[in-house]
């Protein structure tokens, strides 16, 4: 959980834009502004193809990608963290799973390349049932690979 205080404005702004962020994907959305595009599109002749007339959907769509990549941003990070949550809850509650995956997270590239190399070598270990432990009997990548991390402890 987030420990920074949020504004009183907070809750407004998150209904606000998780209701944007939902109504931007849907089809109406997109006919709105196609519709927006086609009416700019067939005023060009009206206004003689003028630099006014191009400025304003160069303007408008500046300004909505600006706004948007906030919004989707803000869309991205919520729920990048609730399935971090979800998966940690999954991995605290199943048995036999290894916990020190919860958090990763907050790994840096290199040590998530690192770890990920490692579950490549546990997966080539699995798929070869004369060279290793079985899917079944692998219980964590450190078991079956001899590495262990220090920063994921």
């Amino acid at each position: 959980m987030d420990p920074r205080p949020t504004s009183p404005a907070g809750p407004v702004l998150e209904r606000f834009s998780t209701r944007v962020t939902q109504w931007t994907g849907t089809t109406a959305a997109f006919v709105i502004a196609f519709g927006f595009v086609l009416a700019w599109a067939v005023t060009g002749p009206l206004f003689r193809f003028s630099q006014g007339w191009q400025m304003v959907i160069n303007t408008g769509t500046t300004i909505a990608t600006f706004l948007m990549v906030f919004l989707i941003q803000r869309a991205q990070n919520k729920e990048s963290r609730a399935i971090q949550l979800k998966l940690n809850e999954v991995v605290a509650a199943l048995q036999g799973a290894s916990n020190r995956l919860v958090g990763a997270e907050e790994l840096s590239e290199d040590e998530l390349r690192a770890l990920h190399e490692r579950y490549l070598k546990l997966v080539q270990r699995v798929q070869d049932p004369t060279v290793g432990p079985s899917l079944q009997d692998a219980v964590s990548v450190e078991e079956t690979t001899g590495a262990v991390s220090t920063r994921a402890r």
